[in-house]
C-alpha cells in the first residue's frame, strides 16, 4: 500500500488514532476535530474536507482499527517516502501550490493563531496552541483582505474630501480675485471724483488694496498647493494597498498589519477677503465728501444759474443715503440722457408668486384680487411673497429702465439672486435684506430700503411710471419719477449679478415699458 494512503489529508503524517466518517474518508481524530471546532466559529457546519460532503450534525467519531494496524505495521518504513515530501493537498485545503513549512514539525502553516500573531502547523496547533483561538490561514487571508478593502475604501473618502475641498478652494479663489478687483474698480471710481488734493490718500489706499489682494491670494493658493500634496501622498497610500493585495498569503497577513489610513488635519478652503469691512470708514468719508460735491453743488450750481426753478423732491433728503457710499454720477436729465441705457427686460415666470398673473409675453405683471392660481412648484419661485423677478441680469455697466403701475402700492429694485424665497415674512421682500434694495410707493409717501432699514423719500408717492438706473461699476442705483424727476439714488459696491424685482400690492398691475 503507498504510503500516502496511510497519511491524513489534513496533517498529512500518518495517521494518529484514525477515525472514519460518514463519507468514508479518514482522518487523525484531533486533525478532524481541530478542523470542524475552527469552522464552526465561522458559523460552517461539519463536513468532509476532502469531498466537502455536508453532515446535519457533527458525526460520532470511532477508531478504524484496520487501518491503525495497518498504520502501525508500516511506522518502520517512514524513512523511505521522505519526512519533508508534501502531498497534494484536495478539497477546501488544496489553493496553496507552494506551501510554507513549519520549521519544527516540517509541515504545512494551515492554521492562524489570534493568541499568538502567527501561522502554525497541524502539529503546533494541537500540541502548543491546544487552547489558543485559531482560524484557517484562509479565513485569516479574508478577514484581512476585509480590512484593506475597509481601509481603501477610508483612503478613497479622504481623497475625495480632498478633491472637492480643492475644487472649492479653486473656485473661491476665482470668486475672490472678482470680489478684490471690483472692490479695487470701485474705490478707484471713488477717488477720481475728489480733488486733487486727496491723490495722497488714493495712492496710500491703493497701496492697501494690494497688499490685502496679495495676501488673501497667497494665503488661498498656499492652501490650494498644501491640498495637492496631500492628494498625492493619499494616492501612493492607495497604490501601497493595491500592491499589498497582490502578495502572497502569509506576506499579505504581515504586510497589512503595518498599513495605516493617515489622519490629517482639515485645511480651510474659505478665501473671504475682508477689505470692504476694513475700508468702512474709507468709504464713508467718502460717501460724504462726494455727495457734498456731486450732489449739493450740482444744485447750487443749478440754482444759481436758475435752471432748477421747480426744485426737486431730492433737495430735502437727508446728506447720508440708505447705505452709505459717493453719490451717483450726474447723467443729463430726460429722455435723451438716460435713453443711450435702455434695456429690455422680460417677467420670470418661474419666479413670479401664484398671486401674481403674468401676460403679454410676460411684460406685464397683476396681482390677482381672486387668490392664488395653480402654479407648478420650483425652486426658483416665490412661495409666500407678493414677488417676481426679472430673467436678465446684470454684472456689469449701465442700465436703464422703465415701469409703469396702475396705483402707488409696489416695491421696486434689484436683488441679487440668493434672496430667500420660501420663507414666510418679510424677510423674502425685496429690500428686506442684504442682498437687495428697492424703493417702496405707497399712497402716503416713497421710501427707500436696503437689509431692513428704512429711510424716507420727501415729496408725493403718486408716480405711474417709475425708472431706474444701474450703474454697476459706480455702484449706484437711482431711481426718477414721472418727467424724469429724480427721486433717490443707493450708493453700494456692488459684488454679484443684479436682477431686477417688484412686489406687487393686491389689485395693482406693473408693466415693463418698451425702449
Amino acid at each position: 500500500m503507498e504510503t500516502h494512503n496511510l497519511s491524513c489529508a489534513i496533517c498529512l503524517d500518518r495517521f494518529k488514532v484514525p477515525v472514519t466518517i460518514p463519507c468514508g474518508h479518514t482522518f487523525c481524530r484531533d486533525c478532524i476535530t481541530t478542523h470542524w471546532d475552527t469552522k464552526s466559529k465561522c458559523d460552517i457546519g461539519p463536513h468532509c474536507p476532502i469531498c466537502n460532503e455536508k453532515f446535519p450534525t457533527r458525526p460520532i467519531l470511532k477508531r478504524n482499527v484496520s487501518l491503525s494496524v495497518l498504520a502501525e505495521a508500516t511506522a518502520n518504513s517512514a524513512g523511505a517516502f521522505g519526512r519533508d515530501t508534501v502531498p497534494v493537498m484536495r478539497g477546501d485545503m488544496a489553493r496553496a501550490t507552494h506551501l510554507i513549512l513549519c520549521d519544527r514539525h516540517k509541515k504545512p502553516l494551515v492554521y492562524y493563531c489570534r493568541k499568538d500573531n502567527m501561522c502554525v502547523c497541524c502539529e503546533c496547533a494541537i500540541s502548543e496552541c491546544k487552547n489558543h483561538e485559531k482560524v484557517l490561514v484562509e479565513a485569516e487571508k479574508e478577514n484581512r483582505e476585509l480590512l484593506l478593502r475597509r481601509k481603501s475604501v477610508e483612503v478613497g473618502i479622504c481623497m475625495e474630501k480632498t478633491e472637492r475641498s480643492i475644487a472649492e478652494l479653486t473656485e473661491n479663489i476665482t470668486k475672490a480675485k472678482v470680489t478684490l478687483q471690483q472692490t479695487s474698480h470701485w474705490v478707484n471710481a471713488k477717488f477720481s471724483m475728489l480733488l486733487k488734493v486727496l491723490a495722497e490718500k488714493q495712492e496710500s489706499t491703493e497701496n492697501f488694496i494690494e497688499q490685502e489682494k496679495e495676501a488673501s491670494l497667497s494665503q488661498g493658493e498656499a492652501r490650494l498647493e498644501e491640498l495637492q500634496e496631500r492628494a498625492k501622498q493619499l494616492g501612493e497610500r492607495q497604490s501601497q494597498i493595491a500592491t499589498l493585495r497582490n502578495l502572497p498569503d502569509i506576506q499579505l497577513i504581515q504586510e497589512s498589519r503595518l498599513v495605516e489610513v493617515p489622519r490629517m488635519k482639515d485645511i480651510p478652503v474659505d478665501v473671504t477677503p475682508n477689505l470692504q469691512e476694513r475700508l468702512s470708514g474709507v468709504t464713508d468719508v467718502l460717501s460724504r465728501i462726494s455727495k457734498l460735491v456731486s450732489e449739493d453743488l450740482e444744485k447750487a450750481v443749478s440754482t444759481a444759474v436758475g435752471q432748477d426753478k421747480q426744485g426737486s423732491p431730492q433737495d430735502k433728503r437727508p446728506v447720508l443715503a440708505v447705505v452709505p457710499s459717493p453719490a451717483a454720477p450726474c447723467h443729463p436729465a430726460g429722455k435723451e440722457g438716460l435713453s443711450e441705457y435702455r434695456c429690455t427686460l422680460t417677467f420670470d415666470p418661474r419666479t413670479a408668486n401664484s398671486h401674481l398673473l403674468l401676460c403679454q409675453e410676460n411684460l406685464r405683471a397683476e396681482h390677482l384680487t381672486s387668490g392664488p392660481r395653480p402654479v407648478p412648484a420650483h425652486e426658483a419661485r416665490f412661495d409666500h411673497t407678493w414677488q417676481v423677478l426679472c430673467f436678465q441680469g446684470f454684472k456689469h455697466g449701465k442700465h436703464y429702465w422703465e415701469l409703469e403701475l396702475s396705483k402707488p402700492w409696489a416695491y421696486l429694485g434689484v436683488t441679487y439672486e440668493g434672496i430667500p424665497r420660501k420663507e414666510k415674512g418679510k424677510r423674502c421682500m425685496v429690500g428686506m435684506n442684504d442682498l437687495s434694495w428697492s424703493l417702496q410707493l405707497d399712497e402716503r409717501q416713497l421710501s427707500a430700503w436696503h437689509n431692513g432699514r428704512r429711510e424716507t423719500v420727501a415729496g408725493h408717492s403718486h408716480h405711474s411710471r417709475i425708472g431706474i438706473l444701474l450703474d454697476y461699476e459706480a455702484g449706484t442705483l437711482t431711481y426718477y419719477g414721472d418727467g424724469h424727476t429724480r427721486l433717490h439714488a443707493f450708493h453700494c459696491a456692488f459684488t454679484q449679478e443684479l436682477f431686477p424685482a417688484c412686489w406687487i400690492g393686491e389689485g395693482v398691475s406693473i408693466t415693463l415699458c418698451s425702449p
